[in-house]
């Protein structure tokens, strides 16, 4: 049941024939885990929190730069050299005081990812390194969590949903992380955004779109990323979708596993 105060508060999704009071609820009800509090996390923690999802669990071991600031909207200035997932707990709990916040101050890693991923409904990555993505994508396989996971460049991103543990309506696995990108790049080839800068809007762009695509997941309405990669280039201001399908070479549900 919602009090009064949320009622008022979420009376603009209610009214959504897409969301409505049942859309809502379930949205109360989910549990959402968010890998990383940093450029991406900051958008996508803000609306998942303003829009009502019920849980929300954080993970990062970073403290706040101030050189984090143009971009990373989720913390202050008076923020500075405290822990990132302190930050945004309390921006989170300013914002929308019926949320639970749940810190998780560590890297999630190959070791720690599936203790991680268990507890929440569906995780949302918005990491800046492939070794933590393919270890989130992972986890999230063999739990059988929907995973919404973006990257983003300088100018550049790209965003798509995995549900590596469900078929496709062919009949065939949907595609894994892996399917998508078999191989990292080789170390030092993609530089970092300490060396090559990023334009902070983008990532409020993305992380948005993030927030957006976990809250379609939970509440079930119109067609997701499941598949498809959303392609962004604010240089040019271009989206474009691209298919992508299963690899049955990929070696978490390809013929040979």
């Amino acid at each position: 049941m919602f009090s009064s105060d949320e009622l008022e508060r979420y009376a603009r999704h209610i009214v959504l024939r897409e969301v409505g009071g049942p859309g809502q609820q379930k949205l109360k009800a989910a549990r959402v885990l968010v890998i990383g509090a940093g450029g991406l996390g900051a958008p996508l923690l803000l609306y998942l929190a303003a829009a009502g999802v019920g849980t929300i669990g954080i993970v990062d071991d970073d403290g706040v730069a101030l050189s984090n600031l143009q971009r990373q909207v989720i913390h202050r200035t008076e923020d500075v050299d405290i822990l990132k997932t302190e930050s945004a707990a309390g921006a989170i709990r300013r914002l929308n005081p019926h949320i639970e916040v749940v810190s998780h101050v560590t890297r999630l890693t190959a070791a720690n990812a599936r203790g991680l991923v268990s507890g929440y409904d569906i995780v949302a990555d918005g990491s800046d390194n492939f070794a933590t993505r393919y270890a989130v994508s992972d986890a999230c396989f063999h739990d059988g969590k929907p995973l919404v996971t973006a990257a983003v460049g300088t100018f550049d991103a790209t965003l798509t949903t995995l549900r590596p543990h469900e078929k496709a309506a062919d009949g065939t696995p949907n595609p894994t992380y892996r399917c998508l990108f078999p191989d990292a790049p080789p170390p030092g080839t993609v530089p970092s955004c300490q060396e090559a800068g990023i334009l902070g809007a983008l990532t409020g762009i993305v992380g948005s779109m993030m927030a957006l695509e976990v809250i379609r997941e939970i509440v079930g309405f119109g067609e997701g990323l499941v598949g498809r990669l959303l392609m962004i280039d604010t240089r040019a201001m271009r989206f474009e979708t691209v298919r992508y399908r299963w690899d049955r070479e990929n070696p978490l549900n390809g013929q040979d596993t």
